[in-house]
């Protein structure tokens, strides 16, 4: 089981694992374990991250 605390914040560019055709996403809110991104392919998601492990662009 996933810890409650993210490790996502606003203004973070992140891609999905499993959708890399939606390009790189910017992480618009983040409340609990609900991550709404803005990606360049895909517009605004709204992310289960106790699902998806959402990788962090450096």
């Amino acid at each position: 089981m996933r810890s409650i605390i993210s490790f996502y914040e606003p203004g973070q560019f992140v891609t999905h694992p499993d959708c890399p055709d939606w390009g790189i996403g910017q992480v618009q809110s983040v409340v609990g374990h609900r991550v709404t991104i803005n990606f360049e392919n895909q517009g605004k998601v709204l992310v289960n991250t106790e699902l998806v492990d959402l990788v962090v662009m450096e």
